[in-house]
Order: structure tokens, then C-alpha cells, then sequence
């Protein structure tokens, strides 16, 4: 049976609301997992506490700070946030770390960026080994959402990890991300599943609802999966309804 989790940075967000509570809201809709970006600028006891409450389990949480891997300065203050990001994670259960790799930076070749990022994960590694925590390093879309960001291809994503050479390491699938730079699921991980520690749906386009668009998401997470991946799915997209029960609808559909 597929695991889901929900993205309650924007599924269940209500405004004003307490953010702890948008778990047991998912809770209430019948989500078991949800996931979220930042910690340090949320109430984590708070979390903590509602996650004991419900049962409801953290799938992922952003490995902070979110600073350029792409600069080898920002190593060493990335490492020091990795370590406090790890003891977030356990407290919470979650066993995936999600990790950005930052902007294309023009003072530096794509070489030198390469290698600072190789040179952050393999010490990053390091960390992570023992925790029950893995790393998974996102590539994003350079098209419509993150102009400028270093890493927009899921094969160099996997060419990297692959470079690292650590189990710890892997990347985060985005299905939304990949669609929209053109890729094809079973062409850009194929052999290399096992590198994939989360992934992510939403359509296109406006990054709404799956089954609003034109992402064929239903056969691109059933390869996905007769092909090996075991993990969960985050549910990462804008809502276009507020009511709980539309994220239901989107579980039975991406089920099928």
C-alpha cells in the first residue's frame, strides 16, 4: 500500500492558524504522514507534541540553513546546521533530510560549484551515518519556479550522489520538477531508483492538485514503483480548494 504524506506547508493551512494544528487536521482527514519546510521558525515542541498526540508521522523536514552548497565558504556553517537539523529530525521521527543545492553562482565554474557541493555531502555524510536520517538533494526547475538554481536536472542530481558514494546521500525526487524540464521519469532514474530517499508530486500547471493538469502523474509513480521505490509520497502543492476532504480525493487517485 502507497504512503503518502502532506505538505502542510500549504495542504491544510488555515490563516491565522496555529501551525501544529494543521497535523491534526491532516490526522482528521485521514493522512498518516506530513511533512514540512523549515524548522527554526516553527514551534517544535508544539509539533513534537502533536505528532505524540495523533500518531500522525513527520516524513521530511528541510536540512537548514538554506544557504548555497554551490559556495564552498558556506561548507562549514552548513555542516554545524546539518548536525542541529539531524537531532529535529530524530526528535520528530522523521527519517528523511531534504537539501537544496543552491544557485548557479557566477564567480565560481560549474566545476568548482560540482565540487563544493560533493565536497559538503561527503562531509555531510559523514554526519548522517548512525542517525537513521538520509539526505536527499532536490533538484528543482529552472523554467517557472527557481530561476537561477544550480542543480535543474535529475540525471547530474544522480551523477553527483553517485560521486559522493555514501548510502547516507540520495536525492529527492520532484515528478513535478522533472516534468516541467521536459524529463521522463523512466529515462532520467532508470537503474538507479535506489538513489531516490522521498519524492515529490504536484501538477502543472500552477503547481496545484494532481489530476488538475497535464503531468501524467498516475503512470509516473506506478513505474516508480514497479520499478523498486518504497518510500513515501510527499503531497507538495497548492491546494485550490481549502476543503481537507480534496486531499483525500488526490490519495485515491494517485493510488490507483
Amino acid at each position: 500500500m502507497r504512503q503518502f504524506s502532506a505538505c502542510i506547508e500549504w495542504l491544510f493551512a488555515r490563516e491565522g492558524d496555529d501551525f501544529a494544528d494543521r497535523i491534526r487536521v491532516a490526522h482528521a482527514a485521514g493522512l498518516g504522514a506530513v511533512e514540512f519546510w523549515r524548522w527554526t521558525n516553527k514551534d517544535v515542541d508544539a509539533i513534537a507534541s502533536a505528532v505524540a498526540e495523533t500518531g500522525v508521522t513527520v516524513a521530511g523536514i528541510v536540512a537548514e540553513p538554506m544557504i548555497a552548497l554551490t559556495n564552498p565558504a558556506n561548507k562549514e556553517a552548513w555542516l554545524e546546521g546539518l548536525r542541529a537539523s539531524i537531532c529535529v529530525a530524530q526528535r520528530l521521527g522523521a527519517p528523511v533530510l531534504i537539501a537544496q543545492a543552491g544557485d548557479d553562482l557566477p564567480e565560481f565554474s560549474r566545476a568548482e560549484q560540482r565540487a563544493a557541493l560533493i565536497s559538503a555531502l561527503h562531509a555531510g555524510a559523514d554526519i548522517l551515518k548512525g542517525s537513521g536520517v538520509r539526505l536527499g538533494l532536490e533538484p528543482l526547475n529552472t523554467l517557472v519556479d527557481h530561476a537561477g538554481y544550480y542543480l535543474s536536472s535529475t540525471v547530474e542530481g544522480l551523477d553527483i550522489v553517485d560521486e559522493v558514494g555514501r548510502p547516507e546521500i540520495g536525492i529527492v525526487y520532484d515528478i513535478y520538477h522533472s516534468a516541467v524540464m521536459g524529463e521522463r521519469t523512466e529515462e532520467v532514474v532508470k537503474g538507479r531508483i535506489d538513489r531516490i530517499v522521498h519524492v515529490h508530486v504536484a501538477d502543472r500547471p500552477g503547481r496545484n492538485d494532481p489530476g488538475t493538469g497535464e503531468i501524467d502523474l498516475v503512470s509516473r509513480l506506478n513505474w516508480l514503483f514497479a520499478h523498486g521505490y518504497e518510500g513515501r509520497v510527499g503531497l507538495e502543492y497548492r491546494p485550490k480548494s481549502e476543503d481537507p476532504g480534496t486531499v483525500q480525493a488526490v490519495v485515491k487517485l494517485l493510488s490507483a
